[in-house]
């Protein structure tokens, strides 16, 4: 994502928890503009370099996401200022690692050093050659932030948070959250290596080449089946974490209809005839 503005969407979302009413509330609609605008500028790059679709399709559906989100958030609506706190408390988790180069890179070198470990365990010849660097049969996987999980431990947590809860569910969140997502991201890790390194999905090049040599096992590994692998498992933890935190599972239901009603009416779905 465009790095300016993720910086300007870290700023108005602090400003967001510091600030009082309606300043706050200037903060958090800046804050979700900043996020979907830093989607949308590097939509050409999610395309045509990285054939990610998850990123454009996001970028996308964030325009009427905006269209409905600011407006209520300026209305002072309860669901969308819980959902801008959950925001903001993601952004802090996330800024350390995102924002400070030194912790985020050691981040980065322990889960390669993990990969790298598991890998061995699995009988998989691969080598780690760098800090951030895995290779096999002469193919080679970078290991940067977005490979930690840092990133999805931060929106869960966040999503966890966003809603009043005691010590005993923010505990239980968050040793339902971080331990788990860790883990099973090390093994996503651990199986996009494999398959791009192995070259095991070299199907469908007019999908997904992008001009490199055995680029296809990459996508199919990383940007299809490990995408939405991630996606499924999030929507699976929230539910774990609905279950966890009842008014979690209230809010949630409350931001499902919100915006179901809303996009109906701009679209006039559901008009008797």
């Amino acid at each position: 994502m465009e790095p300016l503005l993720i910086y300007a969407a870290a700023i108005f979302f602090i400003g967001f928890l510091l600030l009082r009413r309606p300043y706050n509330l200037y903060c958090a609609a800046a804050g979700w503009t900043a996020i979907i605008l830093s989607i949308l500028v590097d939509l050409p790059h999610y395309i045509f370099v990285e054939n990610n679709f998850m990123y454009p399709l996001f970028g996308i559906l964030g325009i009427p996401f905006l269209a409905i989100t600011i407006p209520e958030i300026l209305r002072n609506n309860k669901l969308t200022i819980y959902l801008s706190r959950g925001a903001a408390i993601a952004f802090l988790i996330y800024i350390p690692f995102g924002f400070y180069q030194p912790l985020g890179d050691w981040l980065i070198a322990v889960v390669t050093s993990e990969v790298s470990s598991l890998l061995g365990l699995f009988g998989f010849g691969a080598e780690k050659v760098a800090w951030n660097m895995i290779e096999y049969n002469n193919f080679r996987v970078e290991i940067i932030l977005a490979c930690t999980g840092i990133q999805s431990i931060a929106i869960m947590l966040g999503l966890a948070y966003c809603v009043p809860s005691d010590r005993r569910q923010k505990l239980m969140a968050f040793l339902l959250v971080v331990p788990t997502i860790y883990i099973l991201n090390l093994f996503r890790n651990v199986f996009v290596v494999m398959a791009y390194t192995g070259q095991w999905f070299q199907v469908f090049p007019e999908i997904a080449s992008n001009g490199e040599i055995g680029y296809e096992s990459f996508f199919w590994a990383h940007n299809v089946m490990a995408e939405l692998g991630a996606l499924i498992f999030l929507v699976l933890l929230a539910l774990a974490l609905f279950k966890l935190n009842p008014a979690l599972g209230e809010f949630a239901e409350g931001i499902v209809t919100l915006y179901t009603e809303k996009i109906m009416k701009i679209t006039g779905a559901g008009k008797d005839r």
